[in-house]
């Protein structure tokens, strides 16, 4: 082989040949590469347009009409006050996607997976505020060079610190039980609480993570530590699952407060990429000082890759906390460095069933 060939990059280049890709496509053992390859770039490409179709059957309700019976373009034209052949577009894009099928008849039904996003709690409301962020990533090349006063910043107000208007906190303790459903599931399927006698949840909101850790460990006493706002709103969801007299509301802020002691164990469900570096590890310091000699900690909440991306923390999560303008998408390594520089001793990464949902670290006070 000649020296040219063996230059830096010879491969990318040879891949990215005209010549060679015409060849590839049409010679037997390169072929289907070629084509899965080609496929692949092409939903990056309309990745944009496929949001956007998933974004319409959600404003428009189709998961949730077409949930009892099948239905055609006109009769949903007619319901969601759209032209029949402009809701015949959509319909024909969402059955493209996956999330619905086009029966023989004409009429279109869900399928497994649309049925999931009429049904996984907190879905179709996230994928409704996702307009806000679309806005931001308008442009893509102002938003990565940090060019752009990004809406979502004051879509959350809580965290930069101050207060927030009642709207404000309805809205986002309402987001925020309803998806928080999916995370609770997956980390306590991640963790055992076993042995823990009071569980401090900081950052709980309206205490969803909370009650589910309740009805799985049923003599586990619960601290709730959040804003005022926020955390006004949770006695009322404690006292209709009967468990008001096991939890002990400590409103406040993690930045200007110290943590409530007494518990062995305190958890942050997705607290930590809202912040940056230097207010996550105050706050790993003041979980370390709270804590008793083998007291534990538990984070929960999306991740980077780190030396290996993936598509949740890295080509999702990551853009929704660089848009937030506070905090950034973390790997589990990262967090457990922050960890051990606040005192922990951290111990080797679980596995949650939904690593796109949530991952989790758990460490421990050194006895």
């Amino acid at each position: 082989m000649g020296t040219a060939a063996l230059r830096p990059g010879w491969r990318q280049r040879l891949v990215a040949s005209p010549r060679f890709q015409a060849w590839a496509a049409r010679f037997p053992l390169t072929r289907g590469l070629v084509r899965r390859d080609g496929a692949a770039l092409f939903d990056l490409v309309a990745g944009f347009c496929h949001s956007q179709i998933l974004a319409a059957l959600v404003h428009f309700d189709i998961p949730a009409r077409l949930m009892e019976r099948p239905a055609n373009a006109a009769a949903l034209g007619l319901a969601c006050d759209m032209p029949e052949a402009r809701m015949q577009v959509l319909l024909q894009g969402g059955a493209a996607l996956g999330l619905l099928r086009r029966r023989r008849d004409g009429r279109f039904a869900l399928t497994r997976r649309g049925a999931a996003l009429a049904g996984v709690p907190g879905l179709a409301d996230m994928i409704r505020h996702h307009d806000v962020l679309y806005r931001d990533l308008a442009d893509p090349v102002a938003f990565f060079r940090g060019d752009v006063e990004t809406e979502l910043a004051t879509f959350w107000p809580y965290v930069f610190g101050g207060e927030m208007a009642p709207e404000a906190a309805a809205r986002y303790s309402a987001l925020m039980a309803d998806s928080q459903a999916l995370v609770a599931e997956d980390t306590l399927a991640c963790v055992s609480l076993k042995g823990v006698t009071r569980l401090c949840d900081v950052g709980g909101g309206t205490g969803a993570f909370l009650r589910a850790a309740a009805r799985a460990n049923p003599e586990m006493a619960l601290t709730l530590f959040d804003l005022p706002e926020v955390a006004a709103s949770a006695r009322a969801r404690f006292t209709a699952e009967g468990l008001s007299d096991r939890v002990d509301i400590r409103p406040g802020s993690f930045r200007d407060d110290p943590l409530p002691r007494g518990c062995d164990a305190i958890s942050l469900i997705r607290v930590l990429y809202d912040h940056d570096d230097a207010t996550v590890a105050a706050l790993l310091a003041k979980c370390r000082e709270a804590l008793p000699p083998g007291g534990r900690l538990i984070v929960s909440e999306p991740m980077s890759g780190g030396a290996r991306p993936e598509r949740a923390g890295d080509a999702y999560f990551a853009l929704y906390t660089m848009a937030m303008r506070t905090g950034r998408t973390r790997s589990h390594s990262e967090i457990a460095a922050l960890a051990r520089d606040a005192g922990f001793a951290v111990a080797r990464p679980g596995r949650t069933p939904r690593p796109f949902v949530t991952r989790v670290l758990q460490a421990r006070v050194p006895k």
